[in-house]
C-alpha cells in the first residue's frame, strides 16, 4: 500500500515537533531548573524536583518520536505503528502530567492535539481509510432463511 506524499509529510512534520518540544522539555526541567514551574505543583507526587520528570519526559516521549522519525525515514515497515505509538505516548503523557500536577495549561491541549493528530495519521497510513471514503456495506438480515 502506498501513503500519500502529504500524509507522510505531515507525520514528519509533527513527530519532529514532538520530538524537538519532548527534548527541549527535558532540557528545561533537568538542568534548566524546572523552567521557573513552582515546586509545589509537584506535592502529592513521587517527585521532589522537575529532575526525573525532564527525565522520563525526554526518554520515553522523545525516544518514542525518534523512534517513529528513524523508523519512517528508514521506510521500514513498522513505521506507521510506531508512529501511532509515538502518538499515543504523547496523548498518556499528558494525561499522567494532569492527574498528577492537577495543573492545566494551554501547552496540555497543544500537546494533546499533537499526539492525537499523529496516532489518526498513523492509523489512515496503516490503511483504516475506507475506499471510497462514504461506501455502505451491505445489509445483513438476521432470523430468517432463504
Amino acid at each position: 500500500m502506498t501513503v500519500p506524499r502529504a500524509l507522510r509529510v505531515t507525520l514528519l512534520v509533527v513527530a519532529w515537533f514532538n520530538l524537538a518540544s519532548a527534548v527541549a522539555g527535558m532540557i528545561g526541567l533537568t538542568v534548566g531548573g524546572g523552567m521557573g514551574l513552582p515546586v509545589e505543583w509537584l506535592d502529592g507526587t513521587p517527585f521532589a524536583t522537575y529532575f526525573w520528570p525532564g527525565v522520563i519526559l525526554g526518554v520515553v516521549v522523545g525516544g518514542m518520536q525518534a523512534l517513529a522519525v528513524i523508523a519512517q525515514y528508514r521506510r521500514y515497515a513498522l513505521a506507521w505503528g510506531l508512529q501511532a505509538a509515538a502518538g499515543l505516548v504523547m496523548m498518556i503523557w499528558i494525561f499522567v502530567e494532569l492527574a498528577m500536577l492537577l495543573v492545566w495549561s494551554p501547552l496540555h491541549g497543544i500537546y494533546f492535539a499533537t499526539g492525537l493528530l499523529q496516532t489518526v495519521l498513523a492509523v489512515l497510513a496503516l490503511g483504516a481509510w475506507p475506499r471510497p471514503f462514504l461506501s455502505r456495506t451491505p445489509a445483513v438480515r438476521i432470523g430468517r432463511r432463504p
